[in-house]
């Protein structure tokens, strides 16, 4: 009987002890930058606009860096982190004091903002830095072995990926190490556009 109660107490030791040195892992929500259902306009972009029937109101034009562009009859209207859709609604309702029933689509021809939309990064010590084109599918270890993985200086298991959810900033931990070494994959967190690794140093 005391072997048996020696042995329970061992197993709940053990358990206990297993408890405690396990990682609190939190999967990060999607977030409203996640890959885009439908394409925002950006700064740079060029936009083909096509009046039916008013040749002489129909163009390509590039978004300014305040975010506009510039019409005939219409004057400045704001197009930047509007969907084509909305800004061609704009544009009819703006043109609708001239011309009778205007019919107006917008196409993106030259989408360069998306570059920059659609990056994910990792900082810190890694062997090279990376700011990198999203790509579906893409996992914190892809980013890592992107960037030549950690390098003699860092601390993995304090990374952190940054997440910006619903405009707020959200930050999780990363086990790196544990990824890495013990193909604990828990923290191998699927990416998304924006996404940012940081990988901090040792405290020496």
């Amino acid at each position: 009987m005391k072997k048996l109660v020696c042995l329970g107490f061992a197993f709940m030791a053990i358990f206990l002890a297993s408890c405690s040195g396990s990682k609190k892992v939190v999967m990060p929500p999607i977030s409203d930058r996640g890959v885009l259902d439908e394409y925002r306009i950006g700064v740079g972009d060029v936009l083909q606009i096509n009046v039916w029937r008013n040749a002489e109101l129909s163009m390509a034009i590039p978004v300014r860096p305040d975010g506009k562009i510039s019409l005939p009859l219409v004057g400045d209207i704001v197009a930047a982190n509007l969907t084509t859709k909305q800004l061609s609604s704009n544009i009819v309702e703006s043109l609708s004091n001239f011309v009778r029933t205007p019919q107006v689509t917008v196409i993106v021809t030259n989408p360069s903002s998306s570059d920059f939309q659609l990056r994910v990064r990792v900082t810190g010590a890694v062997r090279s830095p990376q700011s990198i084109p999203y790509r579906e599918g893409m996992t914190v270890l892809d980013l890592v072995l992107l960037a030549g993985g950690t390098n003699e200086f860092a601390s993995p298991n304090k990374a952190k990926l940054y997440r910006k959810v619903n405009n707020e900033t959200k930050v999780y931990p990363i086990y790196i190490q544990d990824i890495l070494e013990d193909g604990k994959l828990d923290t191998n967190y699927p990416l998304q556009p924006s996404d940012i690794v940081t990988i901090p140093e040792r405290s020496f």
